[in-house]
C-alpha cells in the first residue's frame, strides 16, 4: 500500500536533521535507523523519526518537500516542536 509521507530524522534534540520523502514510511525509517542505505542520514546518525505528515498523493508530498527543504532551519524546528515539543523518537508508534 503506497502512503505518501514527507519526513524529518534527526541525530539529537536540534541537531542535524534530514528531510525526506517516501511511500513507506514505516521501511524508510528502519532503512534510517539500521544504516541499511548509504548517505546523508548514515554519514550524520540520523536514526530519530521526529516529524512525519501523511499526503494524499506523491506529487502533494514531493511539494511539500521542496517547500520544506527549501525554508529555513527555523521554519523546520519549529515544525517539529509545534506536534513533538519533547522530540520524542515517533518510529515505536508506526509499527
Amino acid at each position: 500500500m503506497i502512503e505518501p509521507a514527507v519526513y524529518i530524522m534527526d541525530n539529537r534534540r536540534q541537531g542535524t536533521l534530514y528531510t525526506g520523502v517516501t511511500s513507506n514510511l514505516p521501511q524508510r525509517a528502519w532503512q534510517h535507523r539500521e544504516g541499511v542505505v548509504e548517505g546523508f542520514t548514515t554519514r550524520h546518525d540520523c536514526k530519530r523519526l521526529v516529524w512525519y505528515e501523511l499526503h494524499a498523493t506523491m506529487e502533494y508530498a514531493i511539494t511539500r518537500e521542496r517547500q520544506l527543504k527549501g525554508g529555513s532551519r527555523t521554519c523546520e524546528l519549529r515544525l517539529i516542536e509545534s506536534t513533538n515539543p519533547v522530540w520524542d523518537d515517533l518510529f515505536p508508534s508506526l509499527v
